[in-house]
């Protein structure tokens, strides 16, 4: 079991550190850049892929969905996230919103952050019963404009934009739902192997880490740039 647990961390902020590179890039913003038209099957493709490699998502997913055992709780948590990054998506490439992305990319790692530390009862001890139904919310506009800042770093070309901005958000929540699917198959197994608490306070502690992380390096790109 100790090696289990010392693994645990090194492998949380791994997955942050590559959460730093995270964007569109390579032969995806080729396509992106040189398409035309609308494209509804390749850019669902794009969707779900940009989520599935999303480590900054896939963090904070993981920590909403640690102390979820029902299935009516999961499914409203995932709506609130869905809804939250949806509009703040579409918004942010179709409405024109632009935010600074290393700011916005450090409220994300800060949600990461704060949802390990929820986890690890750390706001019951100082007394605080933050809404957690609200944080999600809030914290998935955060995201969808995480989401909106990486295709607003390119030249789509405005034929069939509206149709592919929404066959891309259609794409992320596909990629979400997969990953939910792995991440609450991994729990389950987790919890059926009767060492669930004894772990849980370690993994908590390592995504909370990787959260600090991801904050600290996008303050400093803001600070240098």
């Amino acid at each position: 079991m100790r090696p289990l647990l010392t693994a645990l961390l090194p492998g949380a902020l791994l997955i942050a550190g590559t959460a730093f590179a995270h964007g569109v890039a390579g032969e995806d913003q080729a396509f992106m850049l040189r398409s035309s038209g609308p494209l509804i099957g390749p850019y669902i493709y794009l969707g779900a892929k940009h989520m599935v490699t999303g480590y900054d998502h896939l963090l904070f997913l993981a920590g909403v969905m640690f102390f979820l055992y029902r299935l009516r709780d999961v499914g409203l948590y995932v709506t609130l996230f869905a809804v939250g990054h949806s509009i703040t998506l579409l918004l942010g490439v179709l409405g024109g919103l632009h935010v600074n992305a290393y700011l916005v990319d450090a409220v994300i790692g800060l949600s990461v952050a704060y949802k390990a530390f929820e986890n690890l009862g750390g706001f019951r001890r100082l007394g605080v019963n933050p809404d957690t139904r609200a944080a999600v919310l809030i914290f998935g506009l955060f995201h969808g404009f995480g989401l909106a800042t990486k295709l607003q770093d390119l030249a789509i070309s405005p034929d069939g934009l509206v149709v592919n901005m929404v066959s891309f958000n259609v794409g992320v929540e596909l990629g979400q739902f997969l990953a939910l699917g792995i991440i609450i198959l991994l729990l389950n197994m987790l919890r059926a192997s009767g060492q669930f608490f004894r772990i849980a306070g370690v993994t908590n502690v390592a995504i909370m880490s990787a959260g600090f992380v991801l904050i600290g390096y996008q303050l400093m790109g803001y600070a240098t740039t």
